[in-house]
């Protein structure tokens, strides 16, 4: 039987803080440094915000990091049933509001929050100064022909509440995490897993997300729409990619696909980790700050 990792440790420690957005209470991780520049983190699904830990740690000390937990992940409270991406969005308005009221932001996101930060930068293009999306490249274009099937599902799963598969232990789910992850360390997997999961109250241990993010969406996916987005884009952007195809694989989308996507972003500057999978702020921490911290001091 294998036994656990040793917890990896930070160096730089984090605080909790908590946003009230219309009544939903959000967890935002914040990592301190009073006067310097803020840089903000989005996480990206299934998820949270601790998982930026290891990005931060290799970041120089000048920036104030602030990273919520998106709604219905980690500490964040859950939405009453559905998870929509417009109202991801009204919540990054509403922290960045509360967080840097009068300065145009810098924002880093994942996945999820890649498309959420460069959304953001071209629904509100005078508040962002710079933006770096890691690995985002939205979905692939729904076919009309999909929606009553779609919405159909949809309703029969909120009469059909989801669950999420447990773990014996946070040493179960931290070996589940470097099987979705494999550059990933044993040790950053057991930092990972006490913050991604937590204990069921039946002596298991889950993914601290509301399972209703397992729902299909109500609204179809189209690009154009997001195209039309981006560019109104006027901040710079940096798209930082994984070499490795496998979520392209999943999505059905080519590279050839993605750079023509991509291509619409005004400011637009493209970078690659080399042997990395999706979660680059997961697997290649450091190679990702080197990328980072010189386009953001930059701008």
């Amino acid at each position: 039987m294998s036994t656990a990792a040793t917890p990896w440790t930070p160096r730089r420690e984090s605080q909790s803080e908590w946003l009230d957005v219309r009544g939903l209470r959000l967890h935002v991780r914040r990592w301190p440094r009073p006067g310097a520049r803020k840089l903000f983190l989005l996480h990206g699904w299934m998820d949270v915000s601790a998982s930026f830990h290891f990005l931060v740690d290799e970041l120089a000390d000048e920036w104030d990091v602030i990273a919520p937990d998106l709604r219905g992940f980690g500490e964040s409270a859950w939405s009453a049933d559905s998870y929509l991406f417009a109202h991801y969005l009204s919540d990054l308005d509403a922290l960045l509001q509360a967080y840097s009221p009068d300065e145009p932001v810098r924002l880093i996101g994942h996945s999820l929050g890649g498309n959420l930060v460069c959304m953001y930068a071209g629904v509100r293009p005078g508040r962002v100064r710079a933006v770096a999306s890691l690995d985002a490249f939205g979905l692939r274009d729904a076919a009309p022909d999909d929606a009553p099937g779609r919405l159909e599902k949809w309703l029969h799963q909120l009469r059909e509440p989801e669950r999420f598969r447990s773990y014996p232990d946070f040493t179960g789910l931290a070996r589940q995490l470097r099987l979705e992850n494999p550059r990933l360390p044993p040790a950053r997997a057991e930092f990972l897993a006490r913050h991604v999961g937590e204990e069921d109250g039946l002596g298991a241990v889950i993914r601290a997300a509301d399972p209703a993010h397992k729902h299909v969406g109500p609204v179809l996916y189209r690009f154009a729409e997001t195209a039309a987005v981006w560019r109104r884009i006027t901040a710079p952007v940096l798209a930082v990619l994984a070499d490795d195809v496998a979520l392209l694989e999943r999505l059905g989308l080519s590279r050839s696909e993605v750079d023509a996507r991509l291509a619409v972003i005004p400011r637009l500057q493209r970078a690659t980790v080399q042997d990395c999978g999706h979660n680059l702020h997961l697997e290649r921490p450091a190679e990702l700050a080197a990328v980072l911290q010189p386009f953001f001091d930059a701008h």
